[in-house]
C-alpha cells in the first residue's frame, strides 16, 4: 500500500479549507497625482521624475541665457546704485535734497516745502522724465 496517499489527501484538504476563509475586500482607487485629487506631498516627486526622464533640450534656452547672465561686479553695480537711489529718496523725509550719477542717468531730488520733484535725465539720449508728487508732509 502507498503511504503517501494519505499524505496528499491532507494537504489538498487543508488547501481546501484554507482557500474556502480567503475573503476579498473592495478595492478603492486613490489617485497618486495631486492636480487628481491625490495627496499634495507627490508632487515634488512626479515633478522631478518627470525632469529626470525628459531628454528634450530646448535650441533657444543658450541663446536666452547667454544674454541674461551678469557678471559679480554688474550686480553689485547694480546693487549700490539700488541701495544709494534708497538713500537719496530716504534723506527727503529730513529735509535734504540731493543728486546722483550713473552711467546711464542723472537723477535730481528737489523737496519744495511738501512738493517733490524727481527729474531724471538720460544721459545718452537727453532726454528729460520730471515726476512730481505733491501733498506730502516733511
Amino acid at each position: 500500500m502507498n503511504t503517501h496517499m494519505p499524505r496528499c489527501i491532507a494537504a489538498c484538504l487543508l488547501t481546501a479549507a484554507l482557500a474556502s476563509q480567503a475573503e476579498a475586500t473592495e478595492l478603492v482607487y486613490t489617485p497618486v497625482n495631486p492636480a487628481f485629487g491625490g495627496n499634495p506631498l507627490n508632487g515634488t516627486w512626479l515633478l522631478n521624475n518627470a525632469q529626470s526622464q525628459n531628454d528634450y533640450d530646448d535650441p533657444d534656452l543658450k541663446d536666452r541665457t547667454a544674454y541674461a547672465g551678469t557678471s559679480a561686479l554688474e550686480r553689485f553695480s547694480n546693487q549700490l546704485e539700488s541701495r544709494m537711489l534708497s538713500q537719496l529718496l530716504d534723506n527727503i523725509s529730513n529735509g535734504s535734497t540731493g543728486s546722483m550719477s550713473t552711467d546711464a542717468f542723472l537723477i535730481d531730488v528737489i523737496d519744495d516745502s511738501g512738493a517733490l520733484s524727481i527729474r531724471v535725465t538720460d544721459r545718452a539720449t537727453g532726454e528729460v522724465s520730471l515726476i512730481e508728487v505733491s501733498g506730502l508732509n516733511p
